[in-house]
């Protein structure tokens, strides 16, 4: 499925953006958005949609999304013509506006917040002609790609934080430590010592969080395969299947996308692949995060995962990613102390 080839794409879910002269916030506007999650409006006329234009779109926006088990889009996009852009359509939570003609007196790209509705986002891409507008696009993509992205996940967090399992956060804040907000819904499926296992079930999909704390005694703690390890020991030990014998682990058939961010300030290795029940035939896309606790030396995952069989999984593994990501600490001040007297450096490589 590629995995390996579009790697460099997860990157850009942990970009943190800064749109200055170019991004624009709109206040007072108190309308909704609207629109499916995962969708991007094109304003573009039929001509430039079936070009080369179009094309370097759908390219970009729509290429595949990684690790998930079937063939998903990064975004579906919706095409719509200048003469029919409108009302109904300017709400909608992801737009991308396009002006090619040779009226146009600067060719520009513009990132705007809630133009017409709450919380949208925005990009506007103005120029006098295709090759203006071709090389004003590859020389914007990334950014315009994460921009889209990093919307979809701040409306996510936004709802999680107004609307939270508090029975969930409390028992984290207590007995690990750490705060985490996710969805109504989510019941814990097994506690012990420095594990918590948390799902939302439906006839349709289950979502799940596995949350668990191991030390940190050397670098090679954040290498792939001792993750992996460690995962893997924890999910058939704690994770059953539905069938005896039956129990939780990671595919090992296709490659892991890892990459080393900084959460919270703190050292973290992001990691997006496929689990499977072993001695059974289920399975789904995970992500985790793996996030290093200086003050108490010790490791925290959260591994996220989806199982919603004959369906389509990018929104679901979205929301987990957001949950996931709601991940704190309690004693963050102390590890911000550590991480400015340390400047701590990790070479997972050299270990792999």
């Amino acid at each position: 499925m590629g995995i390996k080839n579009v790697t460099r794409i997860v990157l850009m879910f942990f970009a943190v953006l800064v749109f200055s002269s170019c991004k624009d916030t709109n206040t007072g506007i108190h309308t909704n958005v609207t629109g499916k999650a995962g969708e991007v409006v094109v304003v573009i006329s039929e001509e430039e949609w079936n070009s080369d234009i179009g094309q370097l779109i759908r390219q970009h926006l729509a290429q595949e999304h990684v690790a998930l088990p079937q063939d998903e889009p990064l975004f579906d996009l919706v095409k719509v013509p200048h003469v029919a852009f409108t009302k109904i359509f300017k709400t909608t939570r992801n737009i991308l506006q396009t002006q090619i003609s040779s009226a146009v007196d600067t060719s520009r790209v513009v990132f705007k917040n809630d133009v017409w509705a709450q919380p949208q986002a925005t990009v506007i891409i103005q120029a006098k002609n295709r090759a203006e507008f071709e090389q004003l696009f590859n020389e914007n993509k990334d950014r315009i790609l994460s921009y889209f992205i990093k919307a979809e996940k701040d409306r996510l967090t936004g709802n999680y934080n107004k609307y939270f399992e508090r029975g969930v956060y409390n028992v984290l804040n207590d007995e690990f430590g750490v705060t985490m907000k996710v969805a109504p819904g989510f019941q814990i499926a097994e506690q012990k010592e420095d594990f918590i296992w948390l799902r939302y079930e439906t006839p349709a999909i289950s979502q799940g969080i596995v949350l668990y704390t191991f030390p940190y005694v050397s670098d090679s703690a954040f290498t792939e395969n001792y993750l992996l390890k460690v995962r893997d020991s924890i999910l058939r030990a704690n994770v059953p299947g539905p069938t005896e014998g039956s129990y939780m682990a990671t595919e090992r058939r296709i490659e892991q996308v890892q990459n080393i961010i900084k959460h919270n300030g703190n050292y973290t290795s992001e990691m997006r692949g496929l689990w499977r029940l072993m001695n059974d035939y289920m399975g789904g896309p995970y992500i985790s995060l793996a996030e290093l606790d200086a003050a108490n030396q010790r490791i925290i995952v959260a591994f996220g995962y989806v199982f919603a069989p004959n369906k389509d999984k990018r929104n679901y593994l979205r929301q987990v990613e957001a949950m996931i990501y709601s991940l704190k600490l309690n004693n963050q001040k102390e590890n911000d102390l550590l991480n400015e007297q340390d400047a701590i450096e990790i070479d997972v490589q050299a270990n792999q």
